[in-house]
């Protein structure tokens, strides 16, 4: 960016991925905006260039700000980043529409489905502020290891080439690379329903079912939600991709997933309610199965591993009883 105007990008979520993004982004250049609802977290950010409570330790650049007014942080963007989790999104959204530049790219980094609805971000953003510029950022990375500068991959969906190429370019360095895609919906529901997923593994793992088991999982929760990705648009190459297969390897596999930590809660005999409460952040899976059973209900898609993670969660059947039913089921072919 040397000789040009540095990219101006506010970043809308504090948590740990946001503020890995926002790290990253101001590294690479950009001038960016941290916005945080919690002011104390907020100025503790901007004092300290670090995020104490959700990556203590890691050294944010100091070109990066923070702050808790949205009306500064969005103030002559050309990006706006939304790292706000999913089940508040499409309120805040509304909430601020008329605060929210029309100019500027919306990119998503979240993942999962809005509450109720079943919405994806892209169309939660599509209804409250109409034809903006829209790019999710997606695949498998955790924020801990992206805020310490290792190396990563990530996929860049927008039905505008131009502007994912854009959005690219801001994350691309010497050890972070970008692959643009035309498939949002794809890319967005491999992300949502990756969550349940690995809610699956992580309990199937505290079972001590083993590694073979954990594999047949991923292969055939994958098979699933390629079915439905079909069904509703998306390109099935997405699903084998960076934001489909990778993602959803790294989320099933490794502790740092929460959604996986909380599957091997679950396998302990811990309840839902207190295996989030000792998590300490979203489970972004919990919902995200309630809204991919309501997805598959209406493409009309049988998703056996998803309906028993929701079934456990929503219907109070037991995991382990679950489990069983699973195996139970009639083998089909697999082509």
């Amino acid at each position: 960016m040397s000789g040009e105007e540095p990219t101006r990008i506010a970043v809308l979520g504090a948590g740990s991925w946001g503020t890995a993004l926002a790290g990253l982004l101001a590294f690479n250049g950009a001038s960016v905006h941290l916005w945080a609802r919690d002011c104390e977290q907020a100025a503790a950010i901007d004092r300290q260039h670090q995020n104490p409570r959700y990556l203590p330790g890691v050294s944010l650049p100091e070109r990066l700000r923070a702050g808790c007014d949205l009306g500064t942080a969005v103030e002559g963007a050309d990006q706006v980043w939304l790292v706000l989790p999913t089940k508040v999104l499409g309120d805040f959204l509304a909430e601020h529409r008329e605060l929210l530049p029309k100019s500027a790219i919306y990119v998503t980094a979240s993942k999962g489905f809005e509450p109720g609805t079943g919405r994806r971000i892209d169309q939660l953003v599509a209804d409250a502020l109409g034809d903006v510029a829209f790019a999710v950022v997606s695949g498998p990375t955790f924020a801990i290891e992206v805020a310490h500068g290792r190396p990563a991959a990530l996929a860049v969906g927008s039905r505008d080439r131009a502007v994912a190429e854009t959005v690219a370019q801001c994350l691309r360095n010497d050890h972070v690379r970008c692959y643009p895609s035309s498939d949002v919906v794809g890319i967005e529901l491999a992300g949502g329903l990756k969550n349940v997923l690995a809610i699956a593994a992580g309990v199937s793992d505290g079972f001590g079912f083993g590694a073979n088991t954990r594999a047949a999982l991923i292969t055939r929760g994958l098979a699933e939600i390629t079915r439905l990705g079909e069904a509703a648009g998306a390109r099935t190459e997405t699903f084998t991709g960076l934001a489909g297969l990778g993602d959803l390897v790294l989320t099933c596999t490794d502790d740092h997933s929460r959604n996986r930590q909380f599957g091997l809660r679950l396998a302990r005999g811990e309840s839902p309610e207190a295996a989030v409460a000792a998590i300490g952040q979203a489970v972004e899976g919990i919902s995200a199965a309630r809204e991919g059973h309501r997805l598959a209900i209406a493409h009309g898609q049988e998703m056996p591993i998803t309906e028993a993670v929701y079934r456990v969660l929503y219907e109070g059947l037991p995991a382990r009883k679950a489990v069983a039913e699973l195996l139970a089921r009639d083998p089909r072919p697999e082509d």
